[in-house]
């Protein structure tokens, strides 16, 4: 069984202070390819989601329609969005 390939994209920030690795809204990363780029801390609470996705489970989608995360920064709380691409 071939895994599905996961995205994760920077959609909002709800926090007041930049985030110290950089990263900016609109900021898209595949899983497989570019995971390295990606804040660890953020890595850190996406990794679950993104096994669950991966080995067929559903994640639960917000008012937005998609499913969102937070990193744990509390200074700056980046939201990302995981797809999992067809």
């Amino acid at each position: 069984m071939k895994k599905p390939k996961i995205r994760m994209t920077l959609v909002d920030r709800l926090g007041t202070e930049r985030c110290h690795r950089g990263h900016k809204i609109g900021d898209s990363y595949d899983f497989d390819t570019e995971r390295g780029k990606v804040c660890p801390m953020v890595m850190h609470v996406a990794f679950p989601y993104i096994d669950i996705l991966r080995y067929g489970g559903k994640l639960p989608s917000g008012k937005t329609g998609e499913f969102r995360f937070c990193c744990p920064d509390a200074d700056v709380i980046n939201v990302f969005r995981l797809e999992k691409e067809e």
